[in-house]
């Protein structure tokens, strides 16, 4: 399969954020095209290739989170066709909504982490059904909604031949080198259930590979993804009794990243290690996403 992973460096670190480029006889397509911000590193990776950001026709987003959608308008520029889950599509559109939303959070960090986000002419948006696929010569690629990380959130199953591999976003959680899988559990829309079921759904389909965009190639799909609802559920469990006590997430955030720090470095990774992790999966945004999913779960 003519698959090539492209590293983005994201603050200057290997292994945090992936792109994906496969190559057909119809151009190049790309899934996950990372933020803004990386796009000088992107840019540079291609051109290693003797590939151009015009060479690329199709752009496939897992979801719209700038770590995996935020430079999308840069291709779409060229004239490229942007496939997104129906809900992400309008906030593709018309981004300033999502964008302002995102500085609240990140603040003057907002452009270092991510880079500016355009709008996406609609005309160049295209939102695929579930279990819908794009034929693109011999290649083929289908959407499966997979919620649970985010309502919004597309798996895609690639087939060449009589291969196959899922380009998993988030959903199928981050691992980077020989550290732990993770589940992230950003606000606002995380569901332990959805996500649970979309586990379930990745073990049914025939493509034995996973491609993380956090971070490369997972050929051992089943232990894969039994370890990560097994960390999945430990981590909503970790976090039910702080909910419960009404403890404030300032108080929550320090106790969680050592939690999940000494998790790490249980599996062996040093602090540039955690620090890789860090970048990929912000264990303060798990933990403003876990307090969320038990405060609609408790009604």
């Amino acid at each position: 399969m003519n698959i090539t992973t492209l590293d983005l460096e994201f603050l200057n670190l290997d292994h945090a954020i992936a792109a994906f480029v496969v190559e057909g006889s119809d151009g190049l397509s790309l899934v996950e095209c990372g933020p803004a911000s990386t796009l000088p590193h992107l840019q540079a990776a291609m051109r290693e290739k003797n590939w151009k950001i015009e060479d690329v026709r199709r752009v496939f987003l897992s979801h719209i989170h700038f770590d995996h959608a935020g430079a999308a308008w840069a291709f779409a520029e060229k004239g490229a066709t942007i496939y997104v889950h129906p809900k992400g599509l309008p906030h593709l559109a018309a981004p300033e909504r999502l964008y302002n939303s995102a500085r609240m959070i990140y603040g003057e960090q907002m452009d270092t982490l991510w880079g500016e986000m355009r709008p996406i002419e609609e005309t160049l948006l295209y939102a695929p059904q579930h279990g819908e696929t794009i034929t693109v010569g011999d290649q083929r690629f289908t959407s499966w909604y997979t919620p649970g990380h985010a309502s919004h959130h597309i798996a895609w199953e690639f087939h060449e031949g009589d291969q196959s591999v899922i380009f998993s976003g988030d959903v199928a959680g981050v691992k980077i080198g020989n550290g732990p899988v993770q589940p992230p559990c950003p606000p606002p829309d995380i569901d332990i259930e959805a996500w649970l079921q979309s586990i379930q759904l990745m073990r049914e389909l025939d493509a034995p590979t996973l491609l993380l965009t956090h971070f490369g190639v997972i050929t051992d799909k089943h232990s894969h993804l039994d370890s990560l609802e097994r960390h999945l559920q430990a981590w909503a469990q970790w976090m039910r009794p702080h909910f419960d006590a009404g403890t404030a997430a300032e108080t929550i955030i320090p106790l969680f990243k050592e939690f999940v720090a000494d998790e790490l470095r249980a599996s062996g990774l040093d602090d540039e290690g955690i620090k890789r992790y860090e970048a990929a999966n912000p264990a303060f945004m798990s933990v403003a996403g876990l307090l969320r999913y038990w405060k609609k779960s408790s009604g």
